[in-house]
């Protein structure tokens, strides 16, 4: 039976409800969680919004996200349990405009509310959803139900909601067509509005659910401050309260993402059909109290009533089955998912094992076919190169993560060469115990009602074997291109306008990788200067891809946005550039020439010293030996202070940057930051250690009047070089950019360096 409670409800106590979301905001910023709400301002105009349920803070979570980004207050639904003393937290709960579950007058407390402008709240799962089991093997959506121990359908009581609040606004407004002036005072009256105006106004806006998936990565079953806090307090713990306590308290108190998706508005029903239903008319208008409309289903007072509570529940199914599936739909696809649905199939198909190369390559195909299919919801890593770009190699350090977490619960084994997939994945859990037990399975439970998710890893997994290196390089300089995109979006703030707004370069800086009609079988690695970007090359890379050869230009992190994203990256980052730009040309070429211009050359003579089979050449210009600006040799010290006084103030240190008298203020950056000074000494200091062990044909460049390279540090480092073809080439030039602007036939003798690479390995 239902708990006695008063026919009517507190309304929402405004200061209360303010005051709590800016504690909320304030408990927001001490947690771990990062949320991110994904939804437009129309969508925000809906009435009723519905979530799924995977753990208990989150209930608290939604109303006030939606009052920050909307200013409209939101109730919510409770157990009735919570009500059942009068305790602070009852009284605070009624305050904040939450309902219990179990009040005989709920739907009509709550359409009073929506027709005064509020938002209500509802969990249509009921409980939560702990294995995120929705979807069965024929496409059926079901759940787990605590109480019965068996799997039931989801709850109607949104569609029954929305359905009676639509319908009460269809006769209003008739009721104004017919000036039945009357008839609107009684609705007022019964719905508590304060006047005929707000009356009319709420009728004309119709009754909108929006569909919403919460979703949490990563999930996390390690022990927590939390756990240990309170099993210090508490003589034994349920497994249930271990359970949450681990689940729920990682997910709260360690960095975890909270991605919060809203579909596009549903409505309750066929407008047409109600609209021009004369049972509904004479329904409505015979109805005593609001709470006779919501009973049209349990308790038809005639016929009329019977047949339209028949269409209301025949309505609220199908409305019910479109929100559920709208909301499973909206998940989050992360990297935990696609490697869960792969583990998965694998073991369900009986394979026990599987190459750990074989994984990585499959893992990466899936996530660059997924990034181009609509309708798909990657997670930001999967979007980012930058975090899924080193899967290929196994040292993404998200899918490091969750293959630890899987080995440390049993589920798998790994050694060097392969992981394999433990009988504990097929097992059985209990209910309270599946996040503990077998999170890949709850990953892969989450995931599977898209459909295509599963589809696309299963392909993956086929042509993985066969896929062309070229098709995957093609990928690889997707991904350049992509983290181009990305890192000018992070640095394009108004915290970096300081700087950013006196930068002059308008050059193109994307990467570029340039085929010939016809090509000669070498590939020409082109790395531009500290500073600049690929349009530094990209005149000379035209020029060699009309001899034959084939081109790329990488770009190095940080060039091409903006000083600030240039200030936070390494040489080791430079340096990763200029290897994922060799992956790129190795696929298409087995004989490559590297080609770097100051820094660029520094690159790849640090390269070269791997003596990787495919360089055939390396030529440096413009080599950043010795700088010509004697302030260089001080640049540690003022990295150090800056440091030192960024770690004790709040301020970027001393001098953070320092101005670039560019000779081609259209490519380089007018400031450079002193940290990426202070990186450039490290990696000069890297190549000089590296240059014994450079064995391939060496070229360098270098202006004899070079404003900002010294020409005699050239020749001091052509002896460290162990190389036996080695040639240093005086260029005459009073400036640095001997390559962009091809001075003195710099292009000439880079070209009969490359010439005689080429006739070298021809003649082998």
């Amino acid at each position: 039976m239902p708990a006695a409670y008063p026919e009517n409800w507190s309304d929402i106590d405004k200061t209360l409800y303010n005051r709590s979301v800016r504690v909320f905001d304030t408990v927001q910023k001490v947690l771990s969680v990062k949320m991110k709400l994904h939804t437009d301002t129309q969508v925000l105009q809906g009435d009723i919004f519905l979530f799924n349920h995977f753990s208990r803070f989150e209930t608290f979570i939604p109303q006030f996200l939606i009052y920050k980004q909307t200013g409209a207050y939101s109730c919510a639904i409770a157990s009735g349990e919570f009500f059942q003393q009068d305790t602070v937290l009852s009284r605070y709960l009624q305050q904040v405009g939450v309902f219990p579950h179990d009040h005989d007058r709920l739907f009509s407390l709550l359409t009073s509310q929506i027709m005064r402008g509020r938002k209500v709240i509802i969990f249509p799962e009921g409980s939560m959803i702990k294995d995120h089991r929705v979807i069965d093997d024929e496409g059926n959506y079901s759940i787990y139900s605590r109480m019965t121990g068996k799997r039931r359908k989801q709850h109607t009581g949104a569609a029954v909601l929305a359905q009676g609040v639509e319908a009460i606004k269809i006769v209003i407004r008739h009721a104004y067509q017919n000036k039945d002036h009357a008839r609107l005072l009684w609705w007022q009256e019964q719905l508590r509005l304060d006047s005929l105006d707000q009356l009319l106004t709420s009728s004309l806006k119709h009754t909108m659910i929006i569909p919403a998936n919460i979703t949490f990565y990563p999930l996390r079953t390690s022990e927590n401050l939390l756990l240990k806090a309170v099993d210090f307090f508490s003589d034994s713990l349920s497994l249930r309260q271990t359970e949450e306590l681990l689940i729920e308290g990682n997910i709260i108190l360690k960095n975890t993402d909270m991605d919060v998706r809203m579909d596009q508005p549903l409505e309750p029903f066929d407008r047409k059909f109600f609209g021009s239903h004369y049972l509904l008319e004479k329904v409505m208008a015979e109805a005593e109290s609001i709470n006779e409309i919501f009973n049209l289903q349990a308790k038809p007072k005639n016929w009329e009533q019977q047949i339209l509570g028949m269409y209301f529940k025949k309505y609220a199914n199908i409305t019910r089955d479109k929100y559920m599936e709208a909301i499973y739909l909206n998940v989050t696809i992360n990297l935990s998912h696609l490697a869960s649905t792969l583990i998965m199939h694998l073991v369900k198909n009986g394979q026990t094992q599987i190459a750990r190369q074989r994984f990585y390559i499959a893992l990466y195909i899936a996530v660059k076919r997924l990034q181009n299919m609509p309708g798909i919801n990657l997670h930001r890593s999967l979007l980012n190169p930058i975090d899924y770009s080193e899967l290929t190699t196994g040292t993404d350090s998200r899918f490091e993560n969750f293959i630890l977490e899987a080995i440390h619960t049993g589920l798998m084994k790994e050694d060097q060469d392969n992981y394999y997939l433990l009988p504990k994945l097929l097992e059985e859990h209990d209910f309270d115990s599946i996040r503990l037990q077998n999170i890949i399975a709850v990953y892969d439970n989450e995931a599977k009602p898209i459909g295509v998710v599963t589809a696309t890893m299963i392909r993956a997994l086929e042509d993985c074997d066969k896929i062309d290196r070229k098709e995957l390089a093609a990928w690889y300089f997707e991904d350049e291109r992509r983290d181009l995109i990305w890192e000018h979006h992070a640095y394009n703030k108004a915290i970096y306008d300081d700087i950013n707004e006196l930068q002059t370069a308008t050059a193109d800086p994307k990467p570029f990788f340039l085929t010939p009609k016809q090509e000669n079988g070498i590939g020409i690695l082109l790395i531009h200067g500290l500073l600049a970007g690929p349009a530094e090359v990209r005149d000379y890379g035209e020029f060699l891809v009309q001899q034959g050869y084939i081109v790329m230009g990488v770009r190095l992190k940080g060039h091409g946005t903006s000083p600030y994203a240039l200030q936070n990256q390494s040489w080791e980052d430079w340096y990763n550039s200029v290897e994922r730009g060799y992956t790129i040309l190795k696929a298409h070429c087995n004989r490559i020439i590297l080609v770097g211009f100051s820094t660029g050359g520094a690159l790849a003579l640090k390269m070269a010293a791997e003596q990787l089979p495919e360089i055939i050449g390396i030529c440096a210009i413009a080599l950043p030996i010795r700088l010509m600006n004697p302030a260089f040799p001080f640049i540690p010290l003022l990295h150090g202070t800056n440091k030192l006084v960024d770690m004790m103030t709040s301020f970027e240190g001393l001098k953070p940057f320092v101005e670039n008298e560019t000779e081609h203020p259209d490519v380089n950056y007018r400031h450079v930051p002193v940290k990426s000074l202070y990186e450039l000494s490290l990696l000069i200091d890297e190549m000089e250690k590296a240059a014994p062990h450079c064995q391939a044909p060496v070229l360098i460049v270098q202006g004899d009047n070079d404003p900002v390279v010294s020409y005699k540090s050239a020749e001091e480092f052509m002896h460290k070089l162990s190389s036996k073809n080695k040639r240093l080439q005086n260029i005459h030039s009073n400036r640095h950019g001997i390559l962009m602007e091809n001075i003195g036939g710099t292009w000439e003798a880079i070209n009969q360096f490359i010439n005689s690479c080429s006739d070298a390995t021809n003649s082998e």
